[in-house]
């Protein structure tokens, strides 16, 4: 669903792509705060027709009992301001909103309702899967997903195999080993009674939701495995459906181009630890970028940085091993090809190498953060380091080699103050941090 915003949210500058949201009626009425941020005070209510082609709610019913739909209808969610009279509909192609959480009705956080695809990739959607049926060109999307035979295959299915999502287009599913699957399954946070590896309490409507998702973008399922409250890199998963979610509010990295030495040594120092964390953990999973932009992370209010899209992120199993992709071009349904044509081939799971988000990184964002912020010869000590860590044709020793000695250049022009609540006042009697 995609909500009924007012100027503010209009404004607001393109972040990451966001979730498709189904939901279950054809119209319906909503309320909100007139303020920006909730208080005890009188609200204002007023209700409106959001109107089924804005919202979408002629194409499927399927996020009927989700987190998010709950949130909304129970005005856990609040945006910051509607449109004013003359009613009209807002801009539906904004990348995402903002809006206020609570879970209580008295401490209210920012979030934002973000799209997974933009709505021009939402309508190609459609269009695709009404033509895979041969259907006119608006049809029901749920009844038309139903029937085909990689659904019939999920719904006879106890566990989630691998055979299973072969096919589908997510860099996260390219190299998918039974522990990995285990784990979505067993985290998946909307159904009732997660916790087991089998699909047992999976109703059919459950299985579909999981299916999409996974088919349209996998960042709120990494949200809901691997959770930034056990120290993952990620914001902290609020509810999805379909082609929207909502999370934890973040400032794109964008917005620190202008920072000053000791933010932008800060921020970047954090983004080589993060792709570290990527490359070596408990859990033995490498992670790695297929692409990366200004979007693609994000700053908290306390100054710590996170993955802000993970929807380009791979994940190879170092510790099972992961089942070869040949045949892949076998599996490919109208789920390969919600997105984009059925024809784009990844690579294979075995050619990944381990410098590959380093250099993207190097290459493509931390150039914009660093340039030009430090005195000679810290300045050119930089610089010499982001040129072999964004350098392709190095072996992967060299440019890990690279970012070691990057890392090292910027931790002593970090401060410590409050500004980076994250670390303190842990950094004034700690030299960890």
């Amino acid at each position: 669903m995609e909500p009924w915003l007012g100027p503010k949210a209009a404004r607001l500058s393109p972040g990451r792509p966001v979730l498709l949201l189904w939901v279950s009626a054809l119209s319906t009425s909503v309320t909100s705060l007139a303020s920006p941020s909730p208080s005890p005070g009188p609200r204002i209510r007023t209700s409106y027709n959001l109107g089924r082609t804005f919202l979408g709610l002629d194409k499927c019913n399927a996020c009927i009992g989700t987190s998010i739909c709950k949130k909304f209808f129970k005005e856990e969610i609040r945006f910051d301001r509607w449109l004013a009279s003359p009613l009209g509909l807002p801009p539906d192609y904004l990348p995402s909103y903002p809006a206020n959480y609570s879970d209580d009705s008295k401490t209210w956080r920012p979030v934002e309702v973000s799209r997974l695809i933009s709505k021009q990739q939402s309508d190609i959607s459609d269009r695709r899967i009404c033509a895979s049926a041969a259907a006119p060109r608006t049809c029901s999307i749920e009844r038309v997903l139903r029937k085909t035979g990689r659904f019939q295959k999920w719904l006879q299915a106890k566990r989630l195999t691998p055979d299973l999502v072969r096919g589908l287009p997510s860099p996260f599913l390219r190299c998918p080993s039974q522990r990995l699957l285990d784990r979505v399954v067993r985290r998946y946070a909307e159904v009732a009674d997660a916790g087991s590896i089998f699909m047992g309490h999976f109703t059919d409507r459950d299985k579909l939701r999981l299916l999409y998702t996974l088919a349209v973008s996998a960042h709120p399922i990494l949200l809901q495995i691997f959770p930034g409250a056990e120290g993952w890199p990620l914001p902290k998963y609020l509810g999805s459906c379909g082609r929207f979610a909502v999370s934890t509010s973040t400032s794109p990295l964008r917005d620190f181009y202008g920072a000053g030495p000791d933010q932008a040594a800060d921020l970047a120092y954090q983004l080589l630890g993060v792709l570290e964390s990527l490359r070596t953990n408990d859990l033995n999973y490498f992670f790695y970028f297929t692409h990366v932009d200004a979007d693609t992370f994000g700053i908290l209010n306390n100054g710590q940085l996170f993955i802000r899209d993970a929807s380009a992120l791979g994940v190879i199993d170092r510790q099972e091993g992961s089942p070869a992709a040949a045949g892949a071009g076998d599996s490919k349904d109208v789920f390969s090809c919600l997105l984009s044509g059925c024809q784009a081939e990844l690579p294979s799971c075995y050619t990944i190498p381990e410098k590959q988000s380093l250099v993207l990184v190097c290459r493509q964002l931390l150039p914009r953060l660093l340039q030009g912020k430090f005195p000679s010869p810290v300045q050119e000590e930089i610089d010499n380091a982001l040129a072999q860590c964004g350098e392709d044709a190095r072996p992967d020793p060299e440019v890990l080699g690279a970012a070691s000695r990057l890392k090292d250049i910027l931790r002593p022009l970090r401060t410590c103050d409050p500004r980076f609540a994250y670390r303190y006042p842990d950094c004034k009697y700690n030299d960890k941090f």
